[in-house]
């Protein structure tokens, strides 16, 4: 019986059972077969592996065919970052700060990422095929946290969230895409993620309440869905958000 083993690094052993964390792994090959699939076949994405090292020595790509007795070290993303002359195989995403897509179980996240003034699209009625084929044909970020959409082939980039709790998972968010520095708050529309822009109270002075017109002046309206916003009774505690993940995000 043909074998080749396998070690996962760092926080790649997420994906791996409690038992098997940073142990070598057999891998029972049936003929020449790419490092990628068994990978894969093991639980891990490719889109949270940035290096492959063969025999302690090869740095190989996802193409690698596999061979008996190799012993193969993964390494998660970032791992490769003092290693300039390594080619890493999770490249960045195309643009900084990236544009995301979430699947439908993340509503309340992408309602944070918006919040934070980052390019957010959430549906909670697509499909997985449609989502794999918007995050690869308008370059977005994919997060998510089923394992199996993330090995889409024609996903590039993106990421399996640990944590089901909304406020963890921007923390991992902001962490694993280096975006303490690019949070711009108010700027999105927190219902549709279209761009908010400031409008003029008599511009929009019928479609106001009483007690609004009364009592609030500065105005914002979402350019794509028409969402008003102003800084109502909801505001103070946004804000408290806003200034808790921020800092914690410096």
């Amino acid at each position: 019986m043909m074998r080749a083993y396998f070690r996962f690094r760092g926080e790649l052993n997420d994906f791996l059972p409690a038992n098997l964390g940073q142990e070598k792994i057999p891998y029972q090959l049936n003929g020449p077969v790419a490092v990628k699939h068994c990978i894969e076949a093991l639980g891990v994405p490719h889109t949270e592996v940035d290096l492959i090292l063969v025999e302690f020595l090869n740095y190989v790509g996802f193409s690698y065919l596999v061979g008996e007795g190799d012993r193969i070290e993964v390494y998660p993303v970032g791992h490769a970052d003092e290693l300039e002359t390594v080619r890493r195989l999770c490249p960045n995403p195309p643009c900084h700060p990236p544009r995301f897509i979430l699947d439908g179980h993340l509503g309340r996240l992408a309602t944070y990422l918006r919040l934070l003034g980052f390019d957010a699209q959430y549906h909670n009625d697509i499909e997985d095929e449609d989502i794999a084929r918007i995050a690869f044909e308008r370059e977005r970020v994919l997060l998510t946290r089923d394992v199996r959409l993330l090995m889409r082939k024609n996903i590039d980039h993106g990421y399996w969230l640990r944590s089901k709790d909304p406020m963890e998972q921007i923390r991992e968010v902001l962490k694993r895409y280096m975006l303490a520095n690019s949070i711009t708050p108010w700027g999105r529309c927190l219902r549709c993620n279209g761009q908010l822009e400031e409008v003029l109270k008599e511009d929009i002075l019928d479609r106001l309440e009483s007690l609004t017109k009364k009592h609030y002046h500065e105005f914002h309206i979402c350019q794509d869905c028409d969402q008003i916003y102003w800084k109502g009774s909801h505001y103070q505690p946004l804000r408290q958000l806003v200034s808790d993940i921020g800092g914690e995000a410096e």
